[in-house]
Formats: structure tokens, C-alpha cells, sequence
């Protein structure tokens, strides 16, 4: 838990940074090896919600795989210590260069997105010599009830191939000698908190798993994606892993052969970050003030992009409590991090919490402005 007792610790780090509770984290691989284990699921960290060397190595070690959706991540992993043959590649839109890193790197699987993809695929492999193993990604057309953004498994979504298309791919495979079908890929959105989708999902799964086996193809692994939510009013809380892995090993219809994979991302990095930003101004308003920090939207795009919310923790005061907004020094009006705020009475100099940005981040940071980034910090090391 961050409080004021932490101030006299951070208060001599240049501010923002990003502050990782490495308690926090170990809890929380803990638990999900712990459940997934139970029932012999594979997991695979999404580096794309957090892709700090530290954390990635601590992942690695731990025995998780590597999700990965661009060919610089894969470098990432396997530099982290991530072995090959754990790493899943995803992605709807792959260059030439990110599948032949792939290929080069002898990855674990290809997640394809369209029958296209399947044919560049097989023939960038043909050129090399060698057999790409794939999953196809199919849209299960699942809602998730979560934002727009972060929905991905509706007919109309970029990601995915239809159901309606599927004949026509399966056809397809059996014509290319450079691919190897492994399997099927899922994933119906991020920061999903309620869990009657991921039953909705089993259904489906189930229902599709019937269509190729009533078609002959075999299926021997099973990749569910990843989607499990965080618990942003409440930092301290960390997801329920027991019940997410039980829905999967209770709903859904496997045989002993087929192995289940999951791509967890925020739930696994979440909880366990922090960024750190210092009071410059209070500005007074009309109907509140203003705590101008100076971190901002290109430290933590997440308010401005999703309208998402993070708690926002005063750790320098406890005086008595007032209303504020927390806003950035980014020149958009778009730079805050949230609009009356119960605070304790707030001052220049005072150190903000802005909680669970473990994940999408520091990984989603960036120069505009020309300001520099924020730099990492770990409970382990101060």
C-alpha cells in the first residue's frame, strides 16, 4: 500500500516515474501459476501491456510464455529470457520482416488473422525451408461489455477471421506444404471484469470446436486470449484468478489431447505500478481547483484516450480533504488524469499516486513535446 510513510523514500527521485511494487507483482504471478497450474493451462504474458526488461525477466523466470504483436517484442522476449517455443505471435496487420522474425527466431506459433496471412506466411516460410506452426484467430462474434476501443471480438472488428470464412481457409491449409495448423486463437477484448463473457466464450469455443471436428480438422491447442480486468477504484485488489482459470476448466468441452492457452496482460502487471508525479501548481477554479502535475498525458495516455480511471492518491498529505482536478502540463485539454478528485488539502510539492498503471503505461509512453520519459523505479532497490 502506498502512503505517506513512502514519501521520505521517493521524494528524491526526479519526478514522474513509474514505481513497481515488486511485492505486488510476485503475489500476483504467484496466484495465477498457482490456478492455471491446477488445471495444466499454458500461460503467455502480453508484452504489449508492459514490456519493462525487469518485469520481463522476473515473467521468464517464472515459466511464463510470451505473447507477443510485433516483431521488436519478440526480440524483446527472447532477450528477457522468454524460450522460443513459448512464444505466440499475434496480430492483424504482421510486415514481412516481423513474420521472417518469427520464423528466424523458430517461435512457438503464428496467431493468422485472415486467409492472406496465411499465404504469406507459407510462402516467406517456403523461401526459408522450413514449417510455420499456426492458429487461426477466429471471431467468435462474443460481446464483451467493455470500451469500444478494447473490443475486439465482434463480427465488425478489424481482428479475426469469420466463421462464415472458415471453410474457405481449412480449404486453403490443406493446399500449402509450409504450414502446420496447430490450432485455435480467441480473443474477445480487454479489461473485462464481467465473467459470464469468458462463459459466453466457452460456449461458443465449444460450438466451433464441433465445427471442425465434424470436419475433420484437428484442434490441438486451444488459445482463449486474454481480457481479464483490474479493479482501478481499488488498487489493493487483485484479480480473481481461481475463478477465471475454473470458468475455462469447468465450460469448456476439451478432450485429454488439447492443451489451453491464455494471453493474460493487465491483470498479471497491473496492480503492481504506480506513476509518481509532484504537485507544480494549484490553480483555483470555479467550482474547484486545480492540481497541475507534472506528469502528463504522454507519461499516462490511458485517461485521455479510454476517459479511463485510475485512483489518484495524495502520499505526501492527510489533512483535511477537498475537490480537485488533476491536470497534466501537456498542451490538449485532454491532459488530465481525473475531475474532482477528493484529495487531502494539496500543495506545490506534494507527491501523487496515480494507481494500477502497471500496465499500458510506461509501455504506451511518449516524446510529445519533447519531453522526456518517465524513468522505472522498484520497491526491491530503494
Amino acid at each position: 500500500m502506498l502512503d505517506n510513510k513512502l514519501e521520505e523514500k521517493l521524494s528524491g527521485i526526479r519526478t514522474p516515474f513509474y514505481y513497481y511494487e515488486m511485492d505486488v507483482l510476485g503475489l500476483t504471478v504467484d496466484n495465477i501459476k498457482r490456478e492455471a497450474d491446477r488445471y495444466g493451462f499454458k500461460v503467455h504474458y502480453a508484452l504489449k501491456s508492459n514490456a519493462n526488461p525487469k518485469i520481463l525477466r522476473i515473467l521468464s523466470s517464472s515459466g511464463f510464455g510470451a505473447d507477443c504483436v510485433s516483431g521488436n517484442e519478440i526480440e524483446m522476449a527472447t532477450e528477457c529470457g522468454f524460450s522460443s517455443e513459448d512464444i505466440v505471435f499475434a496480430g492483424v496487420g504482421k510486415t514481412d520482416e516481423e513474420i521472417i522474425t518469427g520464423i528466424d527466431n523458430d517461435i512457438f506459433c503464428f496467431n493468422v488473422e485472415s486467409a492472406e496471412e496465411v499465404s504469406i506466411i507459407n510462402d516467406l516460410s517456403r523461401k526459408k525451408e522450413y514449417i510455420s506452426r499456426i492458429s487461426l484467430r477466429i471471431n467468435p462474434n462474443v460481446e464483451a461489455n467493455t470500451h469500444k476501443y478494447i473490443t475486439t471480438g465482434i463480427e465488425e472488428s478489424k481482428f479475426g477471421i469469420n466463421m462464415r470464412d472458415i471453410e474457405d481457409v481449412t480449404s486453403l491449409l490443406g493446399k500449402l506444404d509450409n504450414i502446420e495448423l496447430l490450432g485455435l486463437h480467441f480473443h474477445i477484448g480487454s479489461q473485462i471484469r464481467q465473467m459470464d463473457a469468458f462463459k459466453r466464450l466457452c460456449s461458443r469455443i465449444n460450438e466451433i470446436l464441433g465445427w471442425f471436428e465434424a470436419h475433420n480438422v484437428p484442434v490441438r491447442h486451444i488459445n482463449v486470449g486474454g481480457g481479464l480486468g483490474i479493479n482501478y477504484d481499488d488498487p489493493e485488489e487483485l484479480p480473481d484468478f481461481a475463478e477465471y482459470f475454473g470458468i475455462f476448466n469447468e465450460h469448456l468441452e476439451r478432450n485429454d489431447e488439447q492443451v489451453i492457452h491464455f494471453e493474460p496482460g493487465r491483470s498479471v502487471t497491473g496492480q503492481s505500478g504506480s506513476l509518481i508525479t509532484r504537485v507544480l501548481y494549484v490553480k483555483k477554479g470555479t467550482q474547484t481547483d486545480f492540481a497541475v502535475v507534472d506528469a502528463g498525458m504522454t507519461d499516462l495516455i490511458r485517461p485521455a484516450l479510454y476517459s479511463a480511471h485510475h485512483k489518484i492518491e495524495n502520499i505526501s498529505s492527510v489533512k483535511k480533504h477537498g475537490k480537485y482536478n488533476v491536470v497534466g502540463p501537456i498542451c490538449e485539454s485532454s491532459d488530465s488524469f481525473g475531475k474532482y478528485i477528493d484529495l487531502p488539502e494539496t500543495h506545490r510539492g506534494d507527491l501523487l499516486a496515480i494507481r494500477s498503471a502497471g500496465a499500458y503505461g510506461e509501455v504506451m509512453a511518449s516524446n510529445y513535446n519533447l519531453r522526456k520519459k518517465a524513468v522505472s523505479v522498484f520497491s526491491d532497490e530503494i
